[in-house]
């Protein structure tokens, strides 16, 4: 059973003590699908409603073209209410909830687990909760205030979850977002569980301890008199907002002695570990050098990733203009299976990106005022994309312009206009993911991903088809987009189009275009200023 409250469930095996008030608005859900059970506590008068199985067509298999994904609508303040709650004595061991703004995930959805930093309250993916919770089943570690639980246990803990679930479902990943503190449980855990598909996230891991302003910190912490713990604190702690008020003295000493621990278990078992891992850092974390820690682990690592997000913060999930989901999205790092589906599992744009990528090129918008024609059945030409097919699949061949600077006018104003997806077919180099993301601007190949490009691939292609998709197709590729002085719109195109083929084995409708205008500025500025 899952018990509810307002807004995180807890496992009730793992629940404070019952002499603790219950609150309004109580959901009791049973981890069977087989049977579940709602339950509403107002004004201490309790109604339940049996739900009964869940239905096949209750469960969405994917998600609608700019969906709400809910990123923006919480802020770090909203940590901070929330942890006033959450920081009170409830008697209770470390457990599992689960965010009730999460929501129901998608069919089949992988599991992730999110190990918490050193307040060990839970709390730190509320900006991302909405956003990860429709394609995640989301359950986020508390382990509260006065809890005393020693490293093994902890590991341990989080263990056992994770065995459970692979021997439930054995041929989906299990996600583990380990925060600060969280990052070395998570990879202590994948050290110890090396046959099990796991793929690690590290939201500036804590591994780097010895040679953080916490160690210096907590040297002569048990010595310092309780009167100058708040003015200390905040000297020390200051790149972590509020940690002081969160946690006691006595506490942090626990926790940082935990913490000690894990990072030197951590760092004497990584080569043991096989997992996926993707580590986000941020690019001037002013508590750990978490910039050349993600360097050091990812030169230590089999399978490793690295991104470097804008940001002085120590808690870059409560403080990232990226949403999490979008960067797992744009690192390929998301599946449901123990293979990469990169059509089955492709997770289309939110409104939340949509937006941020089209204010990112307001100015080029502004510049060229790109306007877009197309032709109705009766050979009509008209203003914006009604001639365009309602019903897929579709194959769009066109020309490059100069830099393939077009490629995003297309992908946004499909969106905009026609709630369509183009599934961009690109040269497999230039969706290459690099280790280094300066300056909180991503690679552009994530950008690309994200927007739904991938490899041009004939068995990509063949996917793409036979699930009736609109696929954007530029037979010139990266030479036509990089054409010389002299070349403007010359097309590159081999002689033998084997797209036709494929195209006319599913009866897709071809819809040729031409792109103008980008080169013949450039041409013009070239002249003007002699470049």
């Amino acid at each position: 059973m899952i018990l509810t409250a307002n807004c995180f469930s807890v496992v009730p095996n793992l629940t404070p003590n019952v002499g603790c008030k219950s609150r309004s608005q109580v959901l009791v859900r049973s981890l069977s699908v087989r049977d579940q059970k709602v339950v509403y506590v107002e004004n201490e008068q309790i109604s339940y409603e049996v739900v009964g199985k869940t239905r096949k067509e209750d469960v969405l298999s994917s998600l609608e073209i700019l969906w709400d994904d809910g990123f923006g609508t919480q802020s770090s303040k909203d940590f901070f209410k929330l942890a006033e709650e959450f920081i009170k004595p409830d008697g209770g061991p470390p457990r599992w909830f689960c965010p009730i703004s999460c929501g129901r995930p998608l069919k089949d959805s992988p599991i992730l687990l999110y190990l918490p930093g050193l307040d060990g309250l839970g709390l730190g993916l509320l900006l991302h909760e909405k956003a990860l919770g429709r394609v995640f089943e989301v359950r986020c570690l508390h382990i509260p205030v006065q809890d005393r639980t020693p490293l093994e246990d902890l590991v341990q803990f989080v263990e056992e979850t994770v065995r459970i679930e692979h021997a439930l479902s054995p041929k989906k990943p299990i996600y583990l977002v380990g925060d600060s503190f969280g990052g070395c449980l998570a990879l202590a855990v994948a050290a110890r569980n090396p046959t099990v598909d796991l793929v690690i996230i590290l939201a500036n891991p804590a591994t780097s301890f010895e040679r953080s302003q916490l160690a210096t910190f907590h040297s002569f912490l048990e010595f310092l008199p309780n009167l100058l713990y708040g003015a200390l604190s905040l000297v020390f702690l200051s790149a972590i907002r509020g940690l002081g008020d969160i946690l006691p003295k006595d506490t942090l000493i626990w926790r940082l002695k935990l913490l000690q621990s894990a990072a030197a278990y951590a760092n004497s078992h990584l080569q043991a570990i096989t997992a996926e891992v993707l580590i986000l850092a941020s690019h001037n974390d002013k508590l750990f050098p978490s910039k050349d820690e993600a360097q050091r682990l990812s030169r230590s690592l089999q399978n490793c990733r690295v991104f470097l997000l804008r940001g002085n913060s120590h808690q870059i999930l409560l403080e990232s203009d990226y949403c999490l989901l979008t960067i797992i999205k744009g690192s390929t790092k998301y599946r449901r299976n123990s293979y990469h589906n990169l059509v089955k599992d492709y997770i289309p744009p939110s409104m939340s990106e949509y937006m941020k990528e089209a204010k990112s090129h307001w100015l080029y918008h502004l510049a060229t005022s790109p306007v877009m024609h197309s032709t109705l059945e009766d050979g009509t030409i008209v203003s914006g994309l009604a001639g365009i097919p309602s019903e897929g699949p579709v194959l769009f061949v066109g020309n490059h312009m100069l830099m393939g600077l077009d490629l995003f006018i297309l992908f946004l104003h499909f969106l905009k206009e026609k709630r369509i997806m183009l599934r961009g077919l690109g040269h497999p180099e230039n969706l290459e993911l690099d280790n280094n993301v300066e300056n909180g601007m991503p690679h552009i190949s994530v950008l690309l991903r994200v927007f739904g490009m991938l490899p041009v691939t004939a068995m990509n292609m063949f996917k793409l088809f036979s699930t009736k998709q609109y696929i954007l197709l530029y037979p010139g590729g990266a030479r036509e987009a990089l054409h010389r002085k002299g070349e403007v719109h010359k097309l590159f195109w081999p002689e033998q189009q084997e797209f036709v083929r494929m195209a006319a084995k599913f009866e897709a409708t071809i819809v040729p275009f031409g792109s103008v205008g980008e080169d013949d500025i450039s041409e013009e500025r070239s002249g003007r200023g002699g470049c």
